[in-house]
């Protein structure tokens, strides 16, 4: 656990609860795990004796809570535990669209907007007794629907707003599609999380033989959006980096989108180069994959895709078959988001877990601690580039 002495030496705001919706299940579980270990591991005696500190270290902090459904499809969220005074954080995945429930005798699955309605659900059954409410939202809710052209709605600050209203404090999500959406809210906390230690750990993990070094790796941006992401990846790393510009046919929409024309590159030459490619997300990966035949075109070595939301909206046959004709040789991305089940089994599959990085941010939170100790992680990532180019064991 980074930065214990810090955390020892700091009073939580009240005493831990963890909500994990059906929709978060499993990673909630698994960040229970490491929060549990990490109140265990707290060398302090205070914890033992001060009353301020009723609670700090249990077996679980997971909150028994549930949002059933009735016939006609609505919904409730009943607690099963007592939550005044408590400080909650409420963790869900809006696109985890595995969950299904029954309205007249017909199974739905559930959307992202049925999601957001179990969520006020239970930030409306805590009747205003909790001590504080945080929502750890991954995938930030209508996140791409984010600013307004032309006559459409504002869904994601409209969001945002009535989440706020209804007494949320603090707002935990990762890689925002447009981070300034928080504007919609500025009274209340935005923390806008990135996993590039994790990427760069789990891609060391699998690739035993990778140089990294100007002259042997390059940093892609598959689109303008992503040129931060990379370029923050490719200072850290040491390495140049480079940016596809996408040319969008904007007298035509299709599927609430504008067609992309064509990539048109950025950047220095790329032959006999390994390439990492970094984004915020797949959806139907097209996008993704075209950048990835394109550099291959242009002679780059291997190509390894970075993505912090796996979504694969159309389905992996497509990354089956770029994957067999050699157009890229890993897809990392991490499990803050539903994963199909079948793409545990792909070759090419390497999964980012960001369970303990989820119980970090927790943890200090609830701890009132700055949270610069984890929204840089430079000093994290040289320290396993240092012994990954040594080749030992690390374990940061």
């Amino acid at each position: 656990m980074p930065n214990l002495r810090e955390l020892e030496n700091a009073m939580p705001v009240a005493p831990l609860k963890l909500i994990a919706l059906e929709s978060a299940e499993a990673l909630g579980r698994s960040v229970n795990n490491y929060l549990v270990d990490y109140r265990k591991s707290v060398n302090n005696e205070k914890v033992k004796n001060d009353p301020a500190f009723h609670g700090y270290i249990e077996s679980s902090y997971l909150v028994d809570c549930e949002c059933p459904r009735f016939g006609s499809g609505e919904g409730k969220a009943v607690f099963h535990e007592s939550i005044r005074g408590k400080d909650l954080f409420i963790l869900l995945d809006v696109c985890n669209h595995s969950l299904t429930y029954n309205v007249n005798g017909y199974t739905n699955h559930k959307s992202p907007d049925d999601h957001y309605q179990d969520l006020k659900r239970v930030i409306a059954a805590t009747n205003g007794k909790a001590h504080r409410i945080n929502v750890i939202m991954p995938f930030l809710y209508e996140g791409r629907q984010h600013k307004r052209s032309g006559r459409e709605s504002l869904d994601c600050a409209y969001a945002l707003e009535e989440l706020s209203a209804m007494g949320v404090n603090n707002f935990i999500t990762f890689d925002a599609h447009d981070p300034r959406v928080q504007n919609a809210t500025p009274l209340c906390g935005f923390d806008n999380f990135t996993p590039p230690y994790q990427f760069m750990r789990s891609l060391l993990d699998v690739e035993k033989d990778l140089i990294i070094d100007k002259d042997h790796l390059v940093v892609i941006s598959p689109d303008e959006g992503a040129l931060d992401r990379a370029v923050y990846f490719a200072n850290v790393l040491g390495v140049n980096t480079g940016m596809f510009y996408k040319r969008r046919d904007y007298s035509t929409i299709i599927n609430g989108k504008n067609p992309i024309v064509a990539h048109e590159f950025l950047g220095d030459t790329l032959e006999g180069k390994d390439v990492i490619i970094i984004d915020d997300m797949i959806s139907s990966g097209e996008s993704m994959l075209d950048t990835a035949k394109q550099l291959k075109e242009m002679h780059a070595n291997r190509v390894f895709i970075c993505c912090t939301f796996g979504l694969f909206t159309n389905g992996l046959k497509a990354f089956d078959n770029a994957y067999e004709q050699g157009v890229f040789e890993r897809v990392i991305t991490t499990n803050l988001t539903y994963l199909p089940p079948e793409l545990k089994d792909k070759p090419y599959f390497v999964k980012a877990d960001m369970s303990k990085f989820l119980a970090s941010i927790i943890d200090f939170m609830n701890h009132d601690i700055s949270m610069a100790n984890v929204l840089t992680p430079t000093e994290k990532i040289h320290a396993i580039l240092d012994k990954y180019n040594r080749r030992e064991e690390y374990n940061i």
